[in-house]
Protein backbone atom coordinates (compact mmCIF):
# COMPACT_ATOMS: atom_id res chain seq x y z
CA UNK A 1 0.00 0.00 0.00
CA UNK A 2 2.92 2.77 0.97
CA UNK A 3 4.51 1.27 -2.22
CA UNK A 4 1.80 2.47 -4.42
CA UNK A 5 1.05 5.97 -2.65
CA UNK A 6 4.77 6.45 -3.53
CA UNK A 7 4.39 5.60 -7.21
CA UNK A 8 1.32 7.89 -7.43
CA UNK A 9 3.03 10.48 -5.81
CA UNK A 10 6.40 10.38 -8.20
CA UNK A 11 4.07 10.45 -11.40
CA UNK A 12 2.53 13.23 -10.21
CA UNK A 13 4.09 16.48 -12.28
CA UNK A 14 6.51 18.88 -10.35
CA UNK A 15 4.21 21.81 -11.67
CA UNK A 16 1.77 20.63 -8.58
CA UNK A 17 4.72 20.70 -5.97
CA UNK A 18 4.77 24.09 -4.16
CA UNK A 19 7.91 24.95 -2.68
CA UNK A 20 7.64 27.61 0.04
CA UNK A 21 10.15 29.06 2.02
CA UNK A 22 10.22 30.11 5.43
CA UNK A 23 8.93 33.21 6.41
CA UNK A 24 11.68 34.20 8.93
CA UNK A 25 14.32 34.42 6.29
CA UNK A 26 13.06 37.47 3.96
CA UNK A 27 12.42 38.88 7.45
CA UNK A 28 15.16 41.64 8.15
CA UNK A 29 16.24 42.47 11.51
CA UNK A 30 16.01 45.66 12.71
CA UNK A 31 19.07 46.13 14.97
CA UNK A 32 18.56 48.78 17.89
CA UNK A 33 21.56 51.59 18.03
CA UNK A 34 21.78 52.62 22.28
CA UNK A 35 24.19 55.39 20.38
CA UNK A 36 21.79 57.08 18.01
CA UNK A 37 19.28 58.48 19.30
CA UNK A 38 21.76 60.30 22.61
CA UNK A 39 21.33 63.91 22.64
CA UNK A 40 24.15 64.88 24.15
CA UNK A 41 27.39 63.14 22.95
CA UNK A 42 30.02 62.70 25.20
CA UNK A 43 31.80 60.38 27.50
CA UNK A 44 29.10 60.56 30.34
CA UNK A 45 26.25 59.33 27.93
CA UNK A 46 28.80 57.11 25.89
CA UNK A 47 28.96 54.78 29.21
CA UNK A 48 25.73 55.30 30.44
CA UNK A 49 24.95 53.61 27.13
CA UNK A 50 27.68 50.58 27.94
CA UNK A 51 25.81 50.16 31.04
CA UNK A 52 21.89 50.08 29.72
CA UNK A 53 23.63 47.10 27.56
CA UNK A 54 24.83 45.20 30.68
CA UNK A 55 22.07 45.44 32.64
CA UNK A 56 19.67 44.18 29.97
CA UNK A 57 20.72 40.88 29.71
CA UNK A 58 22.89 38.79 32.40
CA UNK A 59 24.28 36.34 29.67
CA UNK A 60 25.16 39.39 27.44
CA UNK A 61 23.83 38.07 24.06
CA UNK A 62 25.21 40.50 20.88
CA UNK A 63 28.52 41.38 22.98
CA UNK A 64 30.96 41.65 20.02
CA UNK A 65 28.37 43.05 17.78
CA UNK A 66 27.89 45.75 20.38
CA UNK A 67 31.47 46.46 20.72
CA UNK A 68 32.13 47.26 17.16
CA UNK A 69 29.38 49.63 16.82
CA UNK A 70 30.29 50.76 20.25
CA UNK A 71 34.39 51.20 18.94
CA UNK A 72 32.78 52.98 15.33
CA UNK A 73 31.00 55.75 17.67
CA UNK A 74 34.17 56.49 19.70
CA UNK A 75 35.03 59.92 17.87
CA UNK A 76 31.81 60.68 17.70
CA UNK A 77 31.64 60.70 21.21
CA UNK A 78 35.13 62.09 21.58
CA UNK A 79 36.51 59.25 23.66
CA UNK A 80 38.43 57.68 20.84
CA UNK A 81 41.40 58.42 23.24
CA UNK A 82 40.24 57.75 26.35
CA UNK A 83 40.91 54.77 28.19
CA UNK A 84 38.51 54.33 31.02
CA UNK A 85 35.88 54.13 27.89
CA UNK A 86 37.87 51.33 26.50
CA UNK A 87 37.87 49.23 29.50
CA UNK A 88 34.10 50.01 30.10
CA UNK A 89 34.19 47.95 26.44
CA UNK A 90 35.88 45.00 27.56
CA UNK A 91 34.34 44.97 30.83
CA UNK A 92 31.06 43.74 28.69
CA UNK A 93 32.60 40.30 27.26
CA UNK A 94 31.52 37.45 29.61
CA UNK A 95 34.05 36.34 32.27
CA UNK A 96 35.56 32.94 32.38
CA UNK A 97 33.78 31.54 29.80
CA UNK A 98 36.06 32.25 27.14
CA UNK A 99 39.55 31.08 28.95
CA UNK A 100 40.87 27.96 27.05
CA UNK A 101 40.97 24.48 29.36
CA UNK A 102 43.95 22.81 27.42
CA UNK A 103 46.97 23.63 25.09
CA UNK A 104 44.88 22.49 22.09
CA UNK A 105 41.90 25.11 22.96
CA UNK A 106 44.74 27.89 23.61
CA UNK A 107 47.19 26.83 20.49
CA UNK A 108 43.82 27.17 18.15
CA UNK A 109 42.39 30.57 19.20
CA UNK A 110 39.28 29.33 21.58
CA UNK A 111 36.32 31.81 20.52
CA UNK A 112 38.40 33.15 17.15
CA UNK A 113 35.12 35.85 17.56
CA UNK A 114 35.78 37.22 20.82
CA UNK A 115 39.00 37.18 20.64
CA UNK A 116 39.26 39.08 17.10
CA UNK A 117 37.46 41.29 18.60
CA UNK A 118 39.17 42.14 21.87
CA UNK A 119 42.45 42.51 19.37
CA UNK A 120 40.80 44.63 17.24
CA UNK A 121 39.95 46.90 20.44
CA UNK A 122 43.42 46.86 21.41
CA UNK A 123 44.48 47.62 18.01
CA UNK A 124 42.66 51.03 18.10
CA UNK A 125 43.80 51.74 20.93
CA UNK A 126 47.32 51.36 19.50
CA UNK A 127 45.84 53.67 16.70
CA UNK A 128 45.17 56.18 18.74
CA UNK A 129 47.56 56.43 20.97
CA UNK A 130 46.03 55.36 24.28
CA UNK A 131 48.68 53.33 26.37
CA UNK A 132 47.36 50.67 28.64
CA UNK A 133 47.50 49.98 32.09
CA UNK A 134 47.43 47.03 34.97
CA UNK A 135 43.97 47.17 35.20
CA UNK A 136 43.46 46.60 31.74
CA UNK A 137 45.60 43.24 31.84
CA UNK A 138 43.97 41.79 34.47
CA UNK A 139 40.37 42.51 32.96
CA UNK A 140 41.68 41.01 29.92
CA UNK A 141 42.90 37.81 32.09
CA UNK A 142 40.13 37.56 33.29
CA UNK A 143 38.30 37.06 30.12
CA UNK A 144 40.75 35.14 28.21
CA UNK A 145 42.90 33.51 30.13
CA UNK A 146 46.93 33.71 30.28
CA UNK A 147 47.40 32.30 27.21
CA UNK A 148 44.81 34.34 25.02
CA UNK A 149 45.48 35.93 22.16
CA UNK A 150 44.50 39.36 23.56
CA UNK A 151 46.90 39.15 25.99
CA UNK A 152 49.81 38.98 24.04
CA UNK A 153 48.63 41.97 21.91
CA UNK A 154 48.35 43.63 25.35
CA UNK A 155 52.27 43.21 26.52
CA UNK A 156 53.65 43.75 23.15
CA UNK A 157 51.78 47.39 23.33
CA UNK A 158 52.69 47.24 26.66
CA UNK A 159 56.64 47.18 25.72
CA UNK A 160 56.31 49.17 22.46
CA UNK A 161 54.45 51.98 23.13
CA UNK A 162 56.33 53.18 25.92
CA UNK A 163 59.71 53.49 23.67
CA UNK A 164 57.46 55.20 20.82
CA UNK A 165 55.78 57.67 22.78
CA UNK A 166 58.90 60.47 23.92
CA UNK A 167 60.52 59.44 20.92
CA UNK A 168 59.85 62.73 18.50
CA UNK A 169 61.99 65.47 19.51
CA UNK A 170 59.34 67.90 18.74
CA UNK A 171 57.01 67.56 21.79
CA UNK A 172 53.67 68.23 21.45
CA UNK A 173 50.64 68.33 24.46
CA UNK A 174 47.88 65.89 24.72
CA UNK A 175 45.75 68.45 23.60
CA UNK A 176 46.31 70.39 20.81
CA UNK A 177 45.16 74.35 21.20
CA UNK A 178 42.41 75.27 19.24
CA UNK A 179 43.67 78.74 18.83
CA UNK A 180 44.46 78.29 14.84
CA UNK A 181 48.11 81.38 15.64
CA UNK A 182 48.85 78.75 18.31
CA UNK A 183 48.96 75.75 16.36
CA UNK A 184 50.57 77.85 13.10
CA UNK A 185 53.23 78.52 15.44
CA UNK A 186 53.62 75.28 16.94
CA UNK A 187 54.27 74.25 13.28
CA UNK A 188 56.64 76.65 11.78
CA UNK A 189 59.25 76.15 14.67
CA UNK A 190 58.74 72.47 14.07
CA UNK A 191 59.68 73.24 10.19
CA UNK A 192 62.48 75.61 10.95
CA UNK A 193 64.07 73.47 13.92
CA UNK A 194 66.78 72.62 11.61
CA UNK A 195 68.31 75.86 12.24
CA UNK A 196 68.79 77.09 15.70
CA UNK A 197 69.44 80.49 15.14
CA UNK A 198 65.59 80.93 13.55
CA UNK A 199 63.77 83.69 14.54
CA UNK A 200 59.88 83.48 14.79
CA UNK A 201 57.69 86.38 14.59
CA UNK A 202 53.93 87.25 14.68
CA UNK A 203 52.97 90.37 11.86
CA UNK A 204 49.74 91.63 11.31
CA UNK A 205 48.94 92.59 7.83
CA UNK A 206 46.84 95.61 9.01
CA UNK A 207 50.40 96.86 9.02
CA UNK A 208 50.31 96.94 5.52
CA UNK A 209 48.01 100.12 3.87
CA UNK A 210 47.27 98.48 1.06
CA UNK A 211 46.08 95.08 2.34
CA UNK A 212 42.70 93.49 1.55
CA UNK A 213 43.17 90.66 3.60
CA UNK A 214 42.75 91.26 7.57
CA UNK A 215 44.90 88.41 9.60
CA UNK A 216 47.84 87.20 11.32
CA UNK A 217 51.12 85.89 10.06
CA UNK A 218 53.81 83.86 11.31
CA UNK A 219 56.90 84.25 9.55
CA UNK A 220 60.94 82.51 10.48
CA UNK A 221 63.64 83.91 9.35
CA UNK A 222 67.84 83.55 10.65
CA UNK A 223 70.63 85.78 10.43
CA UNK A 224 71.62 83.28 7.60
CA UNK A 225 68.69 83.52 5.33
CA UNK A 226 69.11 87.70 5.72
CA UNK A 227 72.32 87.00 4.08
CA UNK A 228 71.85 84.85 1.57
CA UNK A 229 68.57 87.33 0.57
CA UNK A 230 70.90 90.08 0.50
CA UNK A 231 73.40 88.07 -2.08
CA UNK A 232 70.56 87.72 -4.09
CA UNK A 233 71.29 88.37 -7.39
CA UNK A 234 68.87 91.62 -9.12
CA UNK A 235 68.32 90.01 -12.18
CA UNK A 236 67.13 86.39 -10.26
CA UNK A 237 63.58 86.48 -9.10
CA UNK A 238 62.17 85.22 -6.06
CA UNK A 239 59.66 82.12 -6.13
CA UNK A 240 56.77 81.97 -3.48
CA UNK A 241 56.01 78.27 -3.24
CA UNK A 242 53.20 76.51 -1.39
CA UNK A 243 50.89 75.46 -0.09
CA UNK A 244 52.69 72.70 1.83
CA UNK A 245 51.44 70.66 4.56
CA UNK A 246 52.84 69.97 8.32
CA UNK A 247 50.84 67.63 10.38
CA UNK A 248 50.21 68.05 13.89
CA UNK A 249 48.51 65.19 15.07
CA UNK A 250 45.21 65.26 13.37
CA UNK A 251 45.49 69.48 12.76
CA UNK A 252 47.00 70.14 9.02
CA UNK A 253 48.70 73.56 8.94
CA UNK A 254 49.61 74.90 5.90
CA UNK A 255 52.77 77.07 5.04
CA UNK A 256 55.05 78.39 2.62
CA UNK A 257 58.23 78.91 1.35
CA UNK A 258 60.05 81.97 -0.13
CA UNK A 259 63.19 80.65 -2.31
CA UNK A 260 65.97 82.18 -4.05
CA UNK A 261 68.94 81.35 -6.25
CA UNK A 262 70.96 78.17 -5.79
CA UNK A 263 74.24 79.10 -5.60
CA UNK A 264 77.08 77.26 -7.90
CA UNK A 265 79.11 74.74 -6.55
CA UNK A 266 82.61 75.81 -5.93
CA UNK A 267 85.39 73.34 -7.54
CA UNK A 268 88.37 73.18 -5.11
CA UNK A 269 91.74 71.69 -7.18
CA UNK A 270 93.80 72.46 -4.72
CA UNK A 271 95.92 69.66 -3.28
CA UNK A 272 93.87 68.91 0.25
CA UNK A 273 97.16 67.41 1.76
CA UNK A 274 99.19 70.11 1.17
CA UNK A 275 99.63 72.08 5.24
CA UNK A 276 102.66 74.21 3.88
CA UNK A 277 99.48 77.23 3.60
CA UNK A 278 96.64 77.02 6.44
CA UNK A 279 94.76 79.63 6.27
CA UNK A 280 92.96 81.20 9.07
CA UNK A 281 88.55 80.19 9.41
CA UNK A 282 86.44 82.69 8.32
CA UNK A 283 84.00 81.74 11.42
CA UNK A 284 80.34 82.28 11.99
CA UNK A 285 78.81 83.74 8.63
CA UNK A 286 77.17 87.05 10.11
CA UNK A 287 78.50 86.90 13.54
CA UNK A 288 82.50 86.09 14.28
CA UNK A 289 84.44 87.23 11.80
CA UNK A 290 83.52 88.10 7.74
CA UNK A 291 80.01 88.57 6.97
CA UNK A 292 79.71 87.07 4.08
CA UNK A 293 79.02 83.25 3.27
CA UNK A 294 81.95 81.41 2.24
CA UNK A 295 81.89 80.13 -1.09
CA UNK A 296 81.08 76.59 -0.61
CA UNK A 297 77.60 75.76 0.30
CA UNK A 298 77.34 74.64 3.45
CA UNK A 299 73.78 76.07 5.19
CA UNK A 300 71.20 73.68 5.28
CA UNK A 301 68.83 76.46 4.29
CA UNK A 302 70.57 75.78 -0.05
CA UNK A 303 68.66 72.37 -1.30
CA UNK A 304 69.06 71.86 -4.79
CA UNK A 305 65.57 73.44 -6.03
CA UNK A 306 66.43 76.50 -4.43
CA UNK A 307 67.54 78.83 -1.14
CA UNK A 308 65.26 78.98 1.28
CA UNK A 309 65.05 82.55 2.67
CA UNK A 310 62.18 82.66 4.51
CA UNK A 311 58.87 80.36 5.89
CA UNK A 312 55.67 81.71 6.56
CA UNK A 313 51.98 80.59 7.96
CA UNK A 314 49.01 82.79 7.66
CA UNK A 315 45.49 82.47 8.88
CA UNK A 316 43.97 82.42 5.45
CA UNK A 317 46.46 81.29 2.96
CA UNK A 318 45.75 83.35 0.82
CA UNK A 319 47.80 85.20 -2.12
CA UNK A 320 46.90 88.92 -0.43
CA UNK A 321 48.24 87.80 2.66
CA UNK A 322 51.27 86.24 1.22
CA UNK A 323 51.69 89.76 -0.61
CA UNK A 324 51.85 91.26 2.83
CA UNK A 325 54.51 89.00 4.11
CA UNK A 326 56.74 89.96 1.50
CA UNK A 327 56.40 93.68 2.21
CA UNK A 328 56.62 93.04 5.72
CA UNK A 329 59.95 91.22 5.31
CA UNK A 330 60.92 94.37 3.38
CA UNK A 331 59.86 96.20 6.13
CA UNK A 332 61.82 94.56 8.89
CA UNK A 333 65.57 94.51 7.46
CA UNK A 334 64.96 92.74 4.56
CA UNK A 335 65.65 95.99 2.35
CA UNK A 336 66.51 93.85 -0.65
CA UNK A 337 63.19 92.74 -1.47
CA UNK A 338 62.46 96.55 -2.75
CA UNK A 339 65.12 95.55 -6.12
CA UNK A 340 64.14 91.75 -6.43
CA UNK A 341 61.01 90.43 -8.49
CA UNK A 342 58.68 88.14 -6.44
CA UNK A 343 57.24 85.11 -8.67
CA UNK A 344 54.07 83.51 -6.49
CA UNK A 345 53.55 80.02 -7.88
CA UNK A 346 50.57 78.93 -5.64
CA UNK A 347 48.93 75.06 -6.52
CA UNK A 348 45.26 76.69 -6.24
CA UNK A 349 44.06 80.21 -7.47
CA UNK A 350 43.02 82.55 -4.73
CA UNK A 351 39.36 84.18 -4.83
CA UNK A 352 40.07 87.39 -6.04
CA UNK A 353 41.84 86.21 -9.32
CA UNK A 354 40.19 87.26 -12.08
CA UNK A 355 39.97 85.22 -15.49
CA UNK A 356 40.59 87.06 -18.45
CA UNK A 357 39.16 86.02 -22.01
CA UNK A 358 41.98 85.11 -24.88
CA UNK A 359 39.25 84.82 -27.17
CA UNK A 360 36.79 87.90 -28.43
CA UNK A 361 33.32 88.21 -27.50
CA UNK A 362 30.30 88.16 -29.50
CA UNK A 363 29.90 91.65 -29.27
CA UNK A 364 33.26 92.50 -30.25
CA UNK A 365 32.62 90.77 -33.66
CA UNK A 366 29.82 92.83 -34.26
CA UNK A 367 31.37 95.99 -33.59
CA UNK A 368 34.56 95.21 -35.95
CA UNK A 369 32.06 93.89 -38.94
CA UNK A 370 30.54 97.17 -38.36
Amino acid sequence: MATKILRHILRLPSSRFMYRRWESSNTKVAVYDPFANKPKKNKDTYLEAIKMFENQDNRRRGHVEFIYAALARMKEFGVHKDLQAYKALVDVLPKGKFIPSNIFQAEFMHYPKQQQCAVDLLEQMEDNKVMPDSELEQMLLNVFGKRGIPLRKFWRMLYWMPKFKNLSPWYLPDELPNDTLELAKMAIHRITSVDPTMKIEIWQTEEIEACIDKTWIVSAQSETQKILLAEQPPEEPLVVRGPYEVYLKEQVVTYFTLLGKVRPEHKDDSDQDDVSNLKKPSGIPGFIGQTTLPVVKCTVHEQDDGTIVAVCATGSSSRDSLLSWIRLLEKYDNSVLSNLPVIFTLTAPSNDVVVQETQPTAEDVKRVQN
